[in-house]
């Protein structure tokens, strides 16, 4: 029987299997203040350094910026002793991401990750043309083991976010280096450091020196959480050198913007602005939990900038009530339903004035 013939374009198969990403709240009708804690951005803001540089391009907005990324790989290379021609920049982490899964996976080929991991990776393998493939965590943590027992002769890629968003929750550097050891050697591990520099642990590491030693071991890295600079979609990529000759054939020219490059470098040199962000971020994180505790609720343990909060059955009363009381306060979270977390709210570590008035605002939803 004769097929009808199509009466418009139609995209190719897979895509129309995509779920769009749909970003954290950013606003509530009717509150006059507004305390957006919904997407894991800086309450300290830019370095002013940062914010400087970028204000030097406002007159040179008709040239095109500098298609090699050449000094802000220079300034990240220095800043953590790495080869800049294996330094890949992109407009956000996210752009790396697509770039890596549409190089290295084609139609069939599975991507892995796990079940509560950062949305984007099952969007990259899908828009790949790929097979996404999601693993069972344990306690809200990837688990090494599950992992490894999904790796099929079909596996191109295993994503890991360390710290994972939106659990908070982290794998130690000697379990990252089990899970590359058991891998085959033409399995890509992608480890995704967007909340690196928070993490205040012994047994962590970013990634890098897996990335030094291997070929088929990449991290990628933002400037969009600690550096403040999510509005100008910076991020970068540290790589094997053959594959940064694959990202750099595929990706635009001009792929970063120059008023980024330049906040970008001001923001890596800016040390003692990165340093405060974390102290801020390691105060108030210990202190948020323990008050969300205080009030009657349940956290996962975070290493991130944000939290991980559970509103049980038991409570009566659901994360969706809790995210409507906080919202009328003019408290805007992160409702996690779309990462399977239904019954929880990640809430971002905001000013002293804002994480104040969270913990207050959820004594007070539990007690109404």
């Amino acid at each position: 029987m004769t097929q009808a013939k199509p009466t418009r374009p139609l995209p190719r198969p897979g895509i129309m299997d995509i779920h769009a990403y749909v970003p954290g709240k950013s606003s509530a009708p009717g509150v006059a203040k507004i305390y957006k804690l919904s997407s894991n951005e800086s309450p300290l803001g830019a370095s002013p350094k940062a914010i400087a540089a970028y204000r030097t391009l406002a007159d040179k907005l008709a040239d095109y910026p500098d298609g090699s990324s050449t000094r802000l790989r220079e300034t990240i290379a220095k800043r953590y002793n790495l080869d800049p021609a294996r330094i890949v920049c992109g407009c956000g982490s996210d752009d790396l991401l697509h770039l890596l899964a549409s190089a290295y996976i084609g139609p069939d080929d599975e991507g892995i990750f796990t079940t509560h991991g950062f949305l984007v990776y099952e969007i990259a393998v899908l828009a790949a043309g790929g097979k996404p493939v999601i693993v069972p965590e344990t306690n809200l943590k990837a688990d090494v083991d599950a992992i490894l027992a999904h790796v099929t002769e079909r596996t191109r890629m295993v994503f890991l976010a360390n710290p994972n968003n939106p659990t908070g929750t982290y794998v130690s550097m000697a379990e990252i280096k089990r899970l590359h050891d058991n891998l085959p050697a033409h399995v890509m591990l992608v480890i995704d450091g967007a909340y690196a520099e928070y993490v205040r642990r012994n047994d962590y590491s970013s990634g890098m020196e897996l990335v030094r030693a291997h070929d088929n071991v990449v991290m990628t890295r933002t400037f969009s959480k600690i550096h403040g600079l999510a509005n100008l979609r910076l991020g970068w990529a540290y790589v094997p050198d053959h594959v940064a000759d694959v990202l750099n054939r595929i990706r635009g020219p001009f792929n970063v913007n120059g008023p980024a490059l330049e906040a970008g470098i001001a923001a890596i040199e800016d040390g003692d602005h990165v340093a405060y962000a974390a102290e801020h971020n390691e105060k108030w994180l210990a202190w948020l939990s323990e008050e969300v505790t205080k009030a009657g609720l349940t956290i996962t343990p975070s290493v991130a900038n944000f939290l991980l909060v559970h509103f049980p059955t038991t409570l009566g009363k659901s994360a969706l009530d809790a995210e409507q009381f906080l919202t009328k306060r003019g408290l805007i979270v992160r409702n996690v339903a779309s990462y399977k977390l239904p019954n929880c709210l990640r809430i971002t570590i905001g000013t002293e004035e804002a994480t104040k008035l969270i913990a207050q605002a959820l004594h007070d939803f539990v007690k109404q």
